[in-house]
Parts: structure tokens; sequence; C-alpha cells
């Protein structure tokens, strides 16, 4: 038996890393495309499109760093716990600029749920599971996993929300 206690987990963080990777390139693709071809309103964009970002890239962070060989439960649980810390961070400041939208835009319960509620749960999960990890490494692994692949879904869902919106709010023609 392999005493990595990451062991079988590498196909798994192999496509999570990858569809996170190649769904951010995409993401800036289709925002630029967007942005090119019509008149978008900026308004609420900041507090949604780097949020998306960095969710893609905590997946891609946590699937690069869990997948490099010879991981142990100290390094594993130190690893998580700055993702977590970093998200649980993070989270806060999204919600603050949600908040602060005002009436250029403002933030209907479903922009909370999958803007702020969610991601800041998943960073909290991941920082609990950073500390539960000395007591029940194999517990807290699929924790890890669970998190990372709904940052994934997270990202999805915000990067579509962003580019239909983008799409059907147009500024009018200054001509």
């Amino acid at each position: 038996m392999d005493a990595s206690p990451l062991a079988g987990w590498e196909n798994f963080y192999v496509i999570i890393g990858s569809s996170a990777g190649g769904l951010t390139g995409l993401t800036f693709v289709v925002i630029a495309l967007i942005r090119d071809a019509a008149r978008v309103q900026p308004a609420g964009l900041h507090a949604f499109v780097t949020p998306t970002i960095v969710h893609f890239g905590a997946a891609l962070a946590l699937a690069a760093y869990l997948s490099m060989p010879h991981q142990s439960v100290p390094t594993l649980s130190a690893g998580v716990g700055v993702v977590g810390l970093g998200g649980l961070s993070y989270g806060g400041l999204v919600a603050a600029r949600l908040r602060r939208q005002g009436s250029r835009y403002v933030p209907v319960r479903e922009d909370w749920i999958w803007n702020a509620i969610l991601p800041t749960s998943a960073y909290g999960a991941l920082t609990a599971s950073a500390v539960l990890m000395w007591h029940r490494p194999l517990e807290c692994l699929y924790v890890v996993g669970a998190m990372s692949l709904l940052l994934l879904f997270i990202g999805i869902r915000n990067a579509w929300d962003i580019a239909v919106w983008m799409t059907l709010h147009k500024e009018p023609d200054t001509k």
C-alpha cells in the first residue's frame, strides 16, 4: 500500500486542474470578445468577474498542490489551510464589493448565494479540513475534493452568468 494519503487521487486532480485552467482562459476570451462586440455596461462586473477567476485559480492551485509528490499530513494541512484562509478573507472582500454596488446594480439573492455564500462556505470547509486533517486525513481529503469541485462549479456557473449578463445589458448608442 502506498504511504501517501493522496494515493488514488491523481486522476481526480488532473481533471480538476485541467478544467480550472482551461475555463480560466476561456473566461478571459469570452469576456474580451463580448466586450469588443458590443457596448456593455461595466456596472457590477468588478464584483463578479475577478471572484470567478479567483475560484478557478483556487481549484487549479489545490489541484496542483495536491498533485505534488511526497505529500504528508502536515504539508497537506498547510496547503489546504492557506487556500481556505485566503478564500475566507477574499469572501469578505467580495461581500463588501457586492454591498457597494449601490444604484449601478443591485445584487439579487442568487448573486449573494453564488458569489458570496457558497464560495465562502467552500473556503470555510477547506479551512476546517486543514485543521481536522491531523486527526482524520482520509475523510478530510474527500471534503477537500468536494470543495475543489464545488469551486469549479461555482466558477462555471458564475462565468455563464457574467457572459449572459454582458450579452443582454448593452449601453445605448452614443451616436
